[in-house]
């Protein structure tokens, strides 16, 4: 068993991996350059004008579907990786090859996160959530169909409940702070829940003052934004990763799978497929999205309108990011704009390296051992510097490939995982 050559890659799954990767710098900007303001416009960052249609077509179109197609990537990385030719090399089986790339990848989240400082970081998750994936590679395509649906039908379940759960808690708490205006005494039961409003309004609505703060010590040096950030990290690395990434993630790298067997990423199918694709995908996808987005709107960025869109959420991003699929196999196979596929295509072949320096760009512009631009852009003046990120790797992704095999961190990965020195040059 040896490294994927060049000629063995297939061309589609790395354009539209470049997408993707691209793609997911329109959220996590936000995490980058505001405070708390991924969901919510209202805390920072702006929620009028320009911001709020910024917010409203992040929202409608990019929230969880760019993580989406990088996750049934990953799932249909997960087969290319272990259908080749079982062999072993330096007496690793492919199996065993496996599991060490992924372990390694574990190891690159803990330092991505805590290290290059990006809470958002998502090559933890991938690793952990890999190693269950892997024994579903050899799954027939309607049940890695069968499979996906289930882990998003979990996943709305779990948000109804969290939806109800926390409308009750409201609810008792509101009818209790009126009961303790007026002197009366309150049970256990609503102390408790006032008590979690409160904790809730706090973490959900930080203060003006909180914003400030925050930006305080992000803007210092690099152990404040460090020691900043170390909370909020290990909360996404735990009850995030088990409580929202497991269903999300593992769901999609199903859907990769199933999508890579039956030649849809391998841009097989015809441009009917794909349009069919594209038509219910987005008929079902965005109107869900539509509803979410405007039902938080009509009610303020109320704390209780963010559970309630949840409960629609895997309805909308499911079919939208099938819909985005499809798209972007009719602009790969129509040829258009060769110059750019290529681009694309670099960068998708570059993945691993253009991902972790996007956040040392970004957080070298936005932290204190930067440029400490942290909560000086308002919503849509971030988007500027996501094109120029986008342009940078478009252009620099295919000249450094032009005279290298790899990219760095993909030829570090690559030798760590057969732990034998890759060639780098061509």
């Amino acid at each position: 068993m040896q490294p994927t050559t060049k000629t063995e890659r297939i061309n589609s799954v790395d354009i539209i991996r470049g997408i993707a990767l691209l793609g997911i710098l329109l959220m996590n900007i936000i995490g980058f350059g505001l405070y708390k303001a991924y969901w919510d416009p209202t805390i920072s960052g702006g929620a009028t004008g320009l911001n709020l249609n910024a917010w409203w077509i992040n929202t409608m179109f990019f929230e969880g579907t760019m993580r989406g197609m990088f996750s049934m990537l990953f799932g249909a990385g997960i087969i290319l990786f272990t259908s080749r030719t079982v062999g072993e090399i330096n007496s690793v089986s492919v199996t065993d090859a496996y599991f060490r790339r992924i372990l390694w990848l574990f190891l690159f989240g803990i330092i991505h996160a805590y290290i290059l400082l990006w809470q958002g970081e998502i090559l933890y998750p991938y690793a952990l959530i890999g190693l269950f994936a892997y024994s579903f590679r050899n799954w027939a395509p309607k049940h890695l169909i069968i499979g996906a649906i289930t882990l998003c039908l979990v996943f709305t379940v779990w948000n109804s409940k969290d939806y109800f759960e926390m409308k009750d808690i409201s609810e008792i708490a509101g009818s209790a702070q009126i009961k303790k205006a007026a002197g009366t005494t309150l049970t256990k039961s609503e102390s408790k829940s006032i008590a979690k409003w409160e904790a809730e309004i706090a973490s959900k609505k930080p203060t003006p003052e909180d914003v400030s703060e925050a930006r305080n010590q992000l803007t210092k040096d690099y152990f404040s934004a460090m020691m900043f950030r170390a909370p909020r990290t290990k909360f996404n690395q735990t009850s995030t990763m088990y409580r929202v990434f497991f269903w999300d993630i593992f769901a999609m790298m199903l859907l990769g799978m199933c999508f890579l067997k039956n030649g849809i990423l391998k841009a097989q199918k015809s441009n009917k497929y794909y349009l069919i694709m594209i038509l219910a995908g987005y008929a079902i996808g965005l109107s869900t999205n539509y509803f979410e987005a405007n039902y938080i709107m009509t009610h303020k960025f109320e704390i209780l309108s963010f559970y309630y869109a949840d409960i629609t959420h895997e309805l909308g991003r499911f079919p939208t990011t099938i819909g985005h699929v499809g798209l972007i196999m009719l602009f790969i196979k129509s040829g258009i704009f060769p110059f750019l596929q290529r681009s694309l295509g670099a960068v998708g072949q570059m993945a691993f390296t253009n991902y972790i320096m996007q956040t040392i760009i970004c957080n070298f512009i936005f932290l204190g051992f930067g440029f400490a631009m942290y909560g000086k852009f308002q919503r849509y003046e971030l988007y500027y510097i996501v094109v120029g990120i986008w342009i940078f790797q478009l252009i620099v992704s295919p000249i450094w490939l032009k005279y290298f095999r790899f990219g760095p961190l993909e030829w570090a990965w690559r030798s760590l995982t057969y732990w034998q020195r890759q060639p780098m040059k061509r």
